[in-house]
């Protein structure tokens, strides 16, 4: 079903951020950092992935998605959606459905063998197509994803994502240079006083935690491997 209630941005931000709280996707450790996908280190991680096994929350937050999407870029404004290997794709599914529209899958290379294909599903030339995926950082992997769905002859200008970092200025950039608008639910932001609202972690957890969102390349080059 299409949604129809529209909550404020910032009322979505904040609940969103709640949800992530209390379903335990958020990571924070000053002390012991993680390491991301980049290789840099982080005080923060958050695991979006755990939402597909809490369906009341699931369910809002895709809700959420929806009606920011459409109130961002419109209502008639997609063809068709498609799904980032592999997080986004159970989200773009539980989108595509509310949205009743085609959904796709992008494999991030080619399949290897039989047709080598990128591209899951039906996907054709004109069609206007909005990549989902749980999150994003910089938002340079989502560029690999927009070219393999442009390939097909289809557009894609819009990205919609669960989270967003919101702490790398480059993000719009990167995406806009792109051609491509980022769509997002919440940031570290958000969740930074969602935690604090709900003392989810200790003062020196969260002062270390706002620290590295306020210089984040700084914090990393200070600790990141020799």
């Amino acid at each position: 079903m299409i949604p129809t209630g529209f909550p404020g941005r910032d009322e979505i931000a904040r609940l969103s951020a709640g949800m992530l709280l209390e379903i335990g996707a958020v990571h924070f450790d000053a002390e012991t950092p993680y390491t991301l996908a980049s290789g840099l280190p982080s005080p923060t991680y958050i695991d979006c992935r755990r939402l597909i096994s809490f369906p009341r929350i699931r369910a809002t937050l895709m809700d959420f998605l929806c009606v920011t999407v459409m109130r961002d870029a419109g209502f008639e404004a997609f063809d068709g959606i498609a799904g980032g290997e592999t997080a986004g794709i159970p989200f773009a599914a539980l989108v595509a459905e509310r949205l009743s529209l085609p959904m796709t899958y992008v494999r991030k290379k080619p399949k290897g063998y039989g047709r080598n294909a990128r591209i899951e599903g039906v996907m054709k030339e004109g069609d206007r197509v909005l990549l989902v995926e749980d999150l994003t950082t910089d938002g340079g992997s989502k560029l690999s994803f927009v070219d393999a769905i442009r390939d097909t002859g289809a557009t894609c200008a819009h990205t919609a994502v669960i989270f967003s970092y919101g702490i790398f200025p480059e993000t719009a950039s990167t995406l806009g240079d792109h051609g491509v608008r980022l769509h997002h639910l919440c940031t570290w932001w958000d969740v930074l006083a969602a935690a604090r609202e709900r003392d989810a972690f200790d003062p020196e957890t969260l002062a270390g935690v706002e620290a590295f969102l306020t210089d984040p390349r700084g914090w990393q080059a200070a600790r990141a491997p020799s």
